[in-house]
């Protein structure tokens, strides 16, 4: 659904630390991507398709904390990325991460509002199959 918050990121100066934090309270499992300083954080069942089973659910990540991320982030789901950074360009806001795709799955990049708040934007890859249409909403394929 174009609009919606369809994953979340936080921040860690020790990502073991935070991994084992979020598991012992929450039970959360995490995908490490060592190549990428990032761990996929699966907090709900997924379907066979590798979407959130329980609606309304959403998965996320954790990140190496860096001077120019050092805050929790939500990422809203857009049909069109770079129209998207066009407007929010336009609208007085700025593009703190070009678009970078995640491959199979989409692409994703992160602004600045008007506030000075960072947040990321998501377009999934099209379906499989289907010449253009968009694929069914996912978060990041986490």
């Amino acid at each position: 659904m174009a609009g919606g918050v369809v994953h979340f990121e936080i921040p860690a100066d020790d990502e073991h630390r935070a991994r084992e934090f979020y598991r012992s309270i929450f039970g959360w499992e995490f995908q490490v991507l060592p190549e990428m300083e990032y761990s996929l954080a699966v907090t709900t069942p997924m379907d066979e398709h590798g979407r959130p089973s329980v609606s309304g659910s959403i998965n996320g990540g954790l990140y190496r904390r860096t001077a120019q991320l050092s805050a929790p982030l939500v990422t809203v789901d857009v049909a069109d990325i770079d129209a998207a950074l066009a407007q929010i360009v336009a609208q007085g806001g700025s593009v703190h991460r070009e678009k970078l795709e995640v491959p199979g799955s989409g692409w994703n990049a992160y602004f600045k509002d008007s506030e000075g708040n960072v947040l990321g934007l998501w377009q999934n890859a099209p379906a499989r199959g289907s010449a253009g249409s968009p694929a069914a909403e996912d978060d990041l394929g986490a």
